[in-house]
C-alpha cells in the first residue's frame, strides 16, 4: 500500500507532498488541481512508464514543471550566473508493505528509514560537453534541456529496481482514453494478466497456438500456399507461403479480443467498457496488495449504472487500495466523506473527525451537492429554492453579478445546515446560514447553532423580529404594497394578503423577483450577507 508521495517538478507539481490512507482516497478539486497529474505520478514510479511508454526511453520537456524551468533560464541568462543546472524531477512514493522491505532505505527526499521507489530524471554526467555548449548559446530556448537528461528508477535502498523488483503492482483505469481498437491494449493487457493465473494464460497460449497451426493445415489454404509458391520472379529459392505468425510466446495476448455478448468490446459502449475495464481491475480476490488508480469512474455512466459500479467498488475494494478522481457528488458520498482528498494550489486537504452519523447522512442522502461546498471558495446556505433564488437576486442587485461569478455557491440544504457546516468548518471553507428566525430570536438561534459559530469562517444571518417567522413575511414588512404588486403581478390590497399569496407558491413568488426588471429591497439580515 501507498503511504506517502512526494513530487518535485513534475509537471503542474514543484513542491507536493500528500499522504494516503488505506483503502480507499477520493480525490476531489476544481480543473488543474492536479488530480490526473497526482495519478499519472503513483503510476510513473511504481511501473516506470508514463503514457504506456517507459521514461528511460526519453523524458519529455513538458514533463518537467514549468515554473522551475522558468526560474532556471533566468539564472541562466543573468550575468554572473555560473553553471546552474537544470531542474531535476522526482516522485518518491513511500510504500507500507512487509515484502517491500529489500527496497527499504534513506534516499528519499524526507531522509527517511523507509521502503519505497524513486524515480528522477536528471542532467546526466554523460553529456556533459554537449551541456556546457549549450550554456553557451542557450538561444531562445524555453524548455528544460531533457536530451541532456537521464532517467533513474531506484528503490530507497539506492538500487535499482525493474518492473519484477517493485512488490506491488498497479494499474490505472481512465475511461477517456480506452483504446481497444486492435486486440487486447496495454491497460487490458495488465488487468487480464492480474486476473488471469499462470496456468490459465499458459493454457489460453497453448490453445491459441493450436489454432493458428491448423489454420496452415486446411486443405484451402494449402491450396493457395501452393500457387503462391509455384509463381516466378521470385528473388530467392525460398517458396513463398501465407500463416498466422506463432513465433510469440503470448501472442494470444494481441491476437485476441474481449468480447460483450460476441460483440467485440472496442464496439461497445464506453460505459460497458469503463465498467468492464474498472472491475477486472479491481478483481474479487484478495491476495496480496493491489493499487488501483481510477480517472473519474462516473465517465460514459447512466446514474443507474453508476450506482452498481460503485458498489461493486466497495464490495471488492476491502483490501485493495483505491485512488479515485472523480467530479461526481454520488461517487464521493457514496465512497465516503471520510476519504475525501481535495487538491488545491496549496496541496492537499484531508477532512478528519468528520463525526461518523455525518459521512452516513451524506450517503445515505447521495443527491446534495456536497461537491458544491467542497469546491467553492464559499457558500450561503439556504434552506428552500425560494431563498436561493431571492439570495441570488439580491447579490446581483448589490453587487452586478451573481454569486457564483465570485466563486460563491447559494445551496439549498433544507434543515441539515450542520451537516454541511461539519464539512465547512474541516475545509476552513466561508459560510453563511442564512435561516428563517421559525418565531425565535437572534440570540436563540446563535444557541443552536453555537458550536458552529465559535469558527471565524462561520456566521449566521437571522430576521431579527420573531414575529416575522419566514423569509416572506420578512420580505413583506420592509417593502411597499405597490412595490411587491408590481413585482409579483398581483393586486393585493393588504401586506397580510400578500404574505398569504407568497406563502402558497413560494416558488412562485421567488422566482418573479428573481426575473422581476424592477428591485425589491432585502431584509437586513439578507443584506449582511452581501457585506462580508
Amino acid at each position: 500500500m501507498i503511504r506517502k508521495v512526494c513530487i518535485r517538478n513534475y509537471r503542474r507539481f514543484r513542491k507536493f507532498d500528500i499522504e494516503l490512507q488505506p483503502g480507499i482516497n477520493v480525490l476531489v478539486g476544481c480543473n488543474g488541481s492536479g488530480k490526473s497529474t497526482l495519478i499519472e505520478a503513483i503510476d510513473l514510479a511504481l511501473t516506470g512508464r508514463v503514457h504506456g511508454r517507459f521514461l528511460a526511453q526519453g523524458v519529455s520537456p513538458y514533463l518537467i514543471n514549468l515554473e522551475a524551468t522558468r526560474d532556471y533560464f533566468q539564472q541562466l541568462r543573468e550575468s554572473g550566473a555560473s553553471n546552474p543546472q537544470p531542474p531535476k524531477m522526482i516522485i518518491d512514493v513511500f510504500l507500507d508493505d512487509e515484502d517491500a522491505e529489500i527496497l527499504r532505505g534513506t534516499n528519499n527526499l524526507d531522509n527517511e528509514d523507509a521502503c519505497g521507489v524513486r524515480i528522477q530524471a536528471q542532467l546526466s554526467g554523460e553529456f556533459h560537453t554537449e551541456y556546457q555548449n549549450f550554456l553557451k548559446s542557450p538561444g531562445s530556448t524555453v524548455l528544460a534541456p531533457t536530451e541532456y537528461y537521464n532517467v533513474e528508477w531506484l528503490g530507497f535502498s539506492g538500487n535499482p529496481v525493474n518492473a519484477r523488483s517493485v512488490p506491488t503492482s498497479t494499474t490505472v483505469i481512465d475511461p477517456t482514453m480506452i483504446r481497444l481498437q486492435a486486440g487486447v491494449d496495454y491497460h487490458l493487457q495488465q488487468i487480464l494478466t492480474r486476473c488471469l493465473d499462470p496456468k490459465e494464460r499458459v493454457e489460453l497460449s497453448r490453445q491459441y497456438r493450436g489454432v493458428r497451426e491448423e489454420f496452415s493445415e486446411r486443405e484451402s489454404v494449402k491450396a493457395i500456399n501452393k500457387r503462391l509458391s509455384d509463381e516466378d520472379g521470385t528473388l530467392t529459392d525460398r517458396k513463398l507461403s501465407l500463416a498466422i505468425d506463432i513465433s510469440q510466446r503470448y501472442a494470444w495476448e494481441s491476437g485476441l479480443a474481449a468480447h460483450l455478448d460476441d460483440l467485440p468490446l472496442h464496439l461497445a459502449g464506453q460505459g460497458d467498457q469503463n465498467a468492464l475495464k474498472t472491475l477486472l481491475a479491481i478483481g474479487q480476490r484478495a491476495d496480496g496488495a493491489e493499487i488501483v488508480l481510477i480517472e473519474e469512474p462516473e465517465n460514459h455512466l447512466s446514474f443507474s449504472y453508476l450506482r452498481k459500479l460503485i458498489k461493486s467498488i466497495e464490495d471488492r475494494c476491502a483490501s485493495k487500495q483505491l485512488i479515485v478522481a472523480t467530479h461526481s457528488t454520488f461517487v464521493l458520498n457514496k465512497l465516503g466523506l471520510q476519504s475525501l482528498l481535495l487538491l488545491s494550489e496549496n496541496g492537499a486537504t484531508r477532512i478528519v473527525d468528520l463525526p461518523p452519523d455525518t459521512v452516513d447522512y451524506f450517503k445515505k442522502l447521495s443527491g446534495f451537492d456536497t461537491l458544491r461546498l467542497v469546491l467553492s471558495k464559499g457558500a450561503i446556505l439556504v434552506e428552500g429554492p425560494s431563498d436561493e433564488l431571492v439570495v441570488q437576486r439580491g447579490y446581483l442587485d448589490a453587487k452586478g453579478r451573481l454569486p457564483i461569478d465570485d466563486g460563491i455557491d447559494v445551496i439549498s440544504v433544507g434543515l441539515s445546515h450542520k451537516r454541511f457546516l461539519e464539512l465547512a468548518i474541516r475545509l476552513k471553507r466561508r459560510v453563511w446560514v442564512v435561516t428563517d428566525n421559525d418565531g425565535k430570536t437572534v440570540q436563540e438561534k446563535e444557541v443552536q447553532f453555537a458550536e458552529y459559530l465559535l469558527h471565524d469562517c462561520v456566521s449566521l444571518h437571522t430576521g431579527k423580529d420573531p414575529k416575522f417567522n419566514t423569509l416572506e413575511p420578512q420580505i413583506v414588512e420592509v417593502n411597499s404594497v405597490a412595490t411587491l404588486n408590481e413585482v409579483l403581478g398581483t393586486s393585493c390590497g393588504s401586506k397580510e394578503e400578500l404574505c398569504k399569496v407568497m406563502h402558497d407558491d413560494k416558488t412562485a413568488a421567488a422566482l418573479a423577483i428573481f426575473t422581476s426588471e424592477k428591485s425589491i429591497k432585502m431584509p437586513e439580515y439578507i443584506q449582511d450577507v452581501f457585506k462580508g
